[in-house]
Formats: structure tokens, sequence, C-alpha cells
């Protein structure tokens, strides 16, 4: 009996390894393939793009997103019963649901464009964007049952798979449908003498990506679930316990499992339509040129969040791998253990985040132009990311500090703590673009006030809750010096060898190569980690080998 537990316990390691090493592929290639669609559509197009998927996520986030996690939970508790039939039955039922609830989302948007683009995110050039990734919501949601099923069975591989083939296609079909249909744009302002087409036909293009990835992937879903048809087939007609569910049973537990999960989502990330709307809406009231406001918000969105967003997957990723340690210490009822992890996980990410933020800052604008080539508007792309890592920081702390109440099993004070600094945060943006006039900077501002408050918050939960007090010299302050050195380090080289050489792409590699070295050595050398806290590093018995050799540590 033991050595059965010993092998499940183990499945479930192998299982969540595949799916989190599925996870950090899939956001490195969505990274990437950014960099050359920016750079094709401009930011004026990534603007009209970012409009479309805003809305998209919204409209995707309501009728289907938490389908996956409903599914996969229901069917695994079958599962766990010997419940067959039951698992299948709530598959099928789901795949209705799915059906019904990503149809009507897909009309919505489809019929609903213009209300969107128009009224909604103020970028009436989004439609044919957002027309094109109407259907898409129809497929993630058939598709999110098929991964909620091989899931709730055991499997994480089907969804591994399906995540890397549907990113793989997402990022060839957006470079190059995003090229090919800028080119058409083109061709067409210049017959019609207008001057947006080429964006909105580019931003279309760029969609189409996003469309015929998550074909792809339900594609090869459909086929894993043919192929594994017969096996189940046998199983289910081995099973002696049935269905004791009705239909409308498992429609008001499917709802019910679904409707806690869309609202503390929603609340997350709806920050981001909120955003585009009140500033395309306000500056278009202070009379600011259409195109104009396009060009700002597609800085702040194709170029400004995407590297921002880069350290940030380390503390979703943190914060993932902390819940089900934490739930473990809290059924055990070890606080000891409890308080353990939550220091050393929140000391991780501000060992990640904090160079992060002072490395983009410090070489903000050799970045830029190296991945965009951003020539024309190099200026206020630097300022901004100059201005905004300060929130690489915050909200790497925020999104952990959510992963450690939500492990604490105190799932409600993220969402309210989140809609309390959302609130706010809208009043203060409000007040920067009209009171101030900051335009695309107040949205930088507000979005740092919003990370700020939710830390704020969080931190004071935890506190109180597990009676915590986070250690600060070697979390924050040896960070932070082994940062500030790594950053005078960095911009001694690129300064030196843009003196030298004048070719920014090596000076700028250069630079972020010592940049790495200089804050390792820093970090060891002010005993900012420890043996046992290296050897959790990917590769640590390595790392802290040659530490030894070095007499670093």
């Amino acid at each position: 009996m033991e050595k059965k537990k010993h092998k499940q316990k183990s499945n479930y390691i192998v299982q969540g390894s595949i799916l989190a090493a599925a996870s950090i592929l899939v956001r490195i290639i969505g990274l990437v393939y950014r960099i050359p669609v920016t750079r094709i559509l401009g930011p004026i197009g990534n603007s009209y793009y970012s409009a479309a998927y805003e809305v998209y996520s919204m409209m995707l986030l309501i009728s289907s997103f938490s389908l996956p996690l409903a599914v996969s939970k229901l069917v695994s508790a079958r599962m766990a019963k010997g419940q067959v039939r039951g698992a299948y039955k709530i598959f099928r039922c789901t795949v209705l649901f799915a059906l019904v609830s990503g149809g009507i989302g897909s009309l919505l948007i489809f019929f609903g464009a213009d209300f969107f683009s128009n009224v909604l995110v103020n970028t009436p050039e989004s439609k044919l964007a957002l027309q094109v990734l109407a259907p898409t919501i129809l497929i993630v949601a058939v598709m999110g049952c098929m991964r909620g099923y091989f899931q709730g069975l055991g499997s994480m591989l089907p969804t591994a798979v399906s995540q890397i083939a549907e990113q793989i296609i997402n990022a060839a079909v957006s470079i190059g449908a995003a090229w090919m249909l800028f080119r058409y744009g083109s061709k067409i302002d210049a017959l019609l003498s207008t001057k947006t087409a080429a964006y909105a036909y580019g931003a279309a293009g760029s969609t189409l990506g996003t469309g015929l990835g998550a074909l792809a992937g339900f594609l090869l879903l459909a086929f894993l679930m043919l192929a594994y048809n017969s096996v189940m087939k046998r199983r289910r007609s081995k099973d002696r316990y049935g269905s004791s569910e009705s239909t409308i049973e498992i429609y008001y537990l499917l709802i019910m499992t679904i409707l806690p999960v869309i609202l503390s989502t929603a609340v997350y990330n709806i920050s981001g339509i909120i955003d585009q709307g009140i500033f395309k809406h306000l500056m278009a009231y202070k009379k600011y040129d259409s195109m104009k406001i396009d060009e700002l918000w597609g800085i702040f969105s194709g170029e400004y969040k995407l590297l921002t967003n880069v350290p940030l997957a380390v503390a979703s990723a943190m914060a993932s791998s902390t819940i089900p340690a934490l739930t473990r210490a809290r059924v055990n009822k070890n606080r000891k253990e409890m308080r353990r992890k939550t220091e050393n996980s929140i000391r991780f990410v501000m060992i990640i985040c904090i160079p992060c933020a002072v490395g983009l800052s410090v070489l903000a604008e050799p970045i830029i132009q190296l991945l965009f080539g951003a020539k024309d508007h190099i200026r206020i792309s630097s300022s901004l990311l100059q201005m905004g890592t300060l929130s690489v920081v915050l909200y790497g702390m925020s999104t952990l500090t959510n992963g450690i109440l939500q492990g604490i099993d105190k799932m409600k004070l993220p969402v309210i703590h989140a809609a309390i600094s959302l609130a706010l945060h809208t009043a203060l943006l409000v007040f920067l673009i009209l009171g101030a006039d900051l335009n695309i900077y107040a949205v930088v501002w507000s979005n740092i006030f919003f990370a700020f408050m939710m830390c704020v918050l969080n931190s004071r939960a935890i506190a109180k809750y597990m009676r915590y007090r986070q250690e600060i010299i070697r979390t924050f302050l040896i960070p932070l010096a082994a940062s500030a050195l790594m950053g005078a380090s960095a911009f001694g080289v690129h300064k030196g060898l843009m003196l030298l050489v004048k070719n920014n792409t090596a000076a700028t590699l250069a630079a972020c190569a010592v940049a790495v070295l200089v804050y390792g050595i820093a970090l060891l050398l002010l005993k900012g980690l420890k043996e046992e806290e290296l050897l959790g590093f990917p590769k640590g018995r390595i790392l802290v080998s040659v530490a030894k050799k070095l007499h670093l540590m």
C-alpha cells in the first residue's frame, strides 16, 4: 500500500513537471514571437492589436477560461471513486456547455465588434482584428474541456503537447500573416489615400495566428481523444458504479465550480481593458489626435508591457509551485513550514525581480533599440521603461503573495484586495490624465500604485493569518546592493563599448552578460544566498560547486 502511494506521488510530480515545463516553453515562445510582430506593426498597429486582444481575453475569461480547471476537478473526483462512466458523462455535459457559452461569446464578439471597438476601447480600427478573433472563443472553449478531461484522468501530456503545438503555429502564422496583411493594407492606403488600413490589416493578421494556433491545438487533442477512445470504452464497460448524478446536477456543480474562478480572475485581468478604455476616451476628450493616442498606447502595450512581463513569469511560476506546498503544510498544521516556504519563495522572487528592474532601467534605451529598432519613438519607450521598472518588483511581489494567500486557504482575500486596489487605481488614472496631464505616463504610475496597494494589503493579511514577519536584509537589501553594483557595471560596459565599437547589439549583449556575472558574484559575496538555497536553483549542485571553487561561498 505504501509503495502504491509513493508511486502515485511520483506520478503527480512527473505530470506536474511536464505541465510546468510546457508552460515555461510556451511563455518563452510567446515573448519571442511578439518582438518581430511588434517591429512589423509598429506602435499604432500594436494599439489596434492590443484593443482587440483585451476585449477577446475578457470575453474568453467570462465564457470559457475556467472550464479546464472545472472539468479537471470534477473528473478527477469521479475517477478517484472509480466512477469512469460518471467522469465521461461530466465531460460530455461540459462539451455541450462549452459549445453554448463559447458559441454565444463568439457571436457577441463578431456581431458586437462595432460596439466593443468604438465604445468600450475607443479604437474603431480594431474591429477587423476582433472579428478575426471571434471564432477562437468557441474553439478554445471546447479545447479547454478536452484538456480538463485528460488532466482529470491524470495525464498532463496531451495538454502540454497541445499547448506547445498551439503556440508554435500561433507564432509562425502571427508573424507571416501580420507581414502579408500589413503589405496588403499599405496598398489600400496608397489607393484610397488613407493612413490606418496597413495597421488594421496587420493587427488582424497577428490575431489570425491566435485562431489558427488554437485550431491546431484542438485538432491534436481531437486526434488523441479518438486514439484513446477504445481504451476508455473498455474502462467504462468495466465500471460497476456508473453515474449517480443527473444532468441538471452536473450543470449545477459545473457552474458552482466555475463562478468563483471567473470572479477572482476577472478582477485581476479587467484592469487592462479599463486602462485602455479610460486612456483613449479621456485623451480624445482632451483633443489629442487619434493616431497619436494609438501610437502612445502601442508603445505601452507592445514594448513596455512586453519587457516588464518577462521577469513576472518567474513570480507566476513560483506562485503556482508555492500553493500546493503551503496547502500541504496548512493541512498538517505545520506553521513553521508555512513560514519557511513563504520566506524562501519571497526571497527567490526578489532575487530575480530586483536585478531585472535595475537592468531594464539602466539599459532601457539600448534594449529597446536592440529588440524593436524603435528609432522614431525611442525616447518615449525608454523613459516609460525607466519610470515603470518599479512595477516589476511590485507585481512580482503581489503575484506571489496572491498565491501564498490561496495556499493558506484565504481565497477571498486576493479578490477583495484586487477590487479595492482597482477602484483606487482607476480614480488615480483619471486624475493623472485630466488633472496632471501625464498622458501615457499616467497609466504606468497608476499600474505601479495598483501593484503597491496589492503588496500592502496582501502582506498585512499574511502577517495576520500566519503570524509572519518578512526578513529584510537578505530578501531586499542585499539583492538591491548587488543590483546597484550590477547596474553600474552594465552601464559602464555599454558606454565603453559604444565608444570603441559603436555597435549597440554587441555593446548591449556584452553589458547583459557582465550584469549577470557581477550580480551573481556580488550576491554570493554579500551572503545573499545560502548553500541550501542555491541547491534549489536549476543545476544547483553545479552552481554550488563552481561557487566553492571560486571561494564565493
